[in-house]
């Protein structure tokens, strides 16, 4: 009988072994279960996104406009202006440069239109502590950003700026 407990206690811890490894591998198998599904349910996330940035795209894409096609007087006649002096005030009351605050008071040789914008060089900033200060390089202007404009302007002329 020594014999038979022997055996039927190692068969016991062998029995215990093969449960622990059981177990073991039901909880591995419940981890990578879980894994599984998380990675499933990031993937469809994803998926989701993907057509919802899809529709947003579709939704917010640019408007596309022949240029040439349309019609803009401004464009126009500043176009027929270029190599001509033109005096330019734009919108906002007071700009910065270098640190001196100045009113939006130009005065230049159109050098070139575009969609969009003027550009002038050489060009006159008028302040009122220098007022015939020569900006070194070109300096384009937004069309929409225009309040007024006289062409033909005589850039040395002295004008009231206070």
């Amino acid at each position: 009988m020594s014999s038979n407990k022997k055996e039927t206690g190692k068969k016991k811890s062998e029995y215990k072994e093969q449960e622990k490894y059981r177990f073991g591998e039901k909880i591995v198998d419940k981890k990578v279960d879980k894994k599984v599904e998380k990675v499933e349910r990031e993937e469809k996330i994803e998926k989701e996104d993907k057509v919802e940035r899809k529709d947003r795209r579709i939704l917010e894409a640019p408007v596309r406009v022949d240029i040439e096609g349309v019609e803009d007087p401004l464009f126009d006649e500043l176009q027929g202006l270029i190599g001509e002096s033109i005096l330019i005030i734009t919108e906002s009351d007071q700009l910065n440069l270098f640190g001196q605050a100045f009113r939006p008071i130009f005065c230049g040789t159109i050098f070139s239109v575009e969609q969009g914008n003027i550009t002038l060089f050489p060009v006159t900033i008028k302040m009122v502590t220098a007022p015939f200060f020569q900006f070194p390089i070109p300096l384009s202007i937004p069309l929409e950003k225009i309040a007024q404009f006289t062409p033909n302007f005589d850039c040395d002329m002295r004008i009231p700026l206070t």
